[in-house]
């Protein structure tokens, strides 16, 4: 958690600088404070890299072909030649990206992400699945995962500008 927080720290001010005025500057604290609700709530002050890579990727404001294909690397097993993502490995993504909904009361359960998990991996008799099919059954709004394309729909209205008046 303390390693974390001055990366977090390191990252918003760089924040600040690109861009002054638009970013608080609690908002490494609050960041932190949020990373540790989702991933240490025991209080152990131990955050995992992956987890909280995977919520900061979530969170961030790129496209969500750049968040999937993140999300690929941070997951993905590489043997020399290709990279791919095994069933436990697709279980802990989904699992540390449920933590983000369970915090607002959203979040569901377990199976949930094996029932995810299984829909992933329907039909293929390979142990670990490549990023391309990764990034098909993604597109294809997965229940466990629709907050995610939702926020991001939300959050790009916001820059949506059009010259109608209405009264």
């Amino acid at each position: 958690v303390q390693q974390l927080s001055e990366i977090l720290k390191e990252l918003f001010q760089r924040v600040r600088l690109e861009k002054p005025g638009q970013v608080d500057p609690r908002t490494a604290k609050f960041t932190l404070s949020l990373l540790a609700a989702m991933y240490d709530r025991s209080g152990t002050g131990y955050i995992r890299t992956r987890s909280a890579a995977a919520a900061l990727i979530a969170l961030s404001g790129d496209s969500l072909l750049a968040k999937y294909r993140a999300f690929f690397q941070f997951y993905a097993v590489h043997d020399g030649k290709k990279a791919s993502i095994t069933r436990s490995a697709l279980r802990s993504l989904l699992t540390d990206l449920n933590q983000i909904p369970t915090i607002v009361g959203e979040g569901c359960t377990r199976s949930c992400v094996e029932i995810a998990t299984h829909s992933c991996f329907h039909g293929v008799l390979n142990p670990a699945i490549v990023e391309e099919k990764f990034l098909s059954w993604l597109r294809s709004e997965p229940a466990l995962l629709l907050w995610l394309p939702t926020c991001y729909r939300l959050s790009a209205t916001k820059m949506v500008s059009h010259q109608v008046r209405c009264r």
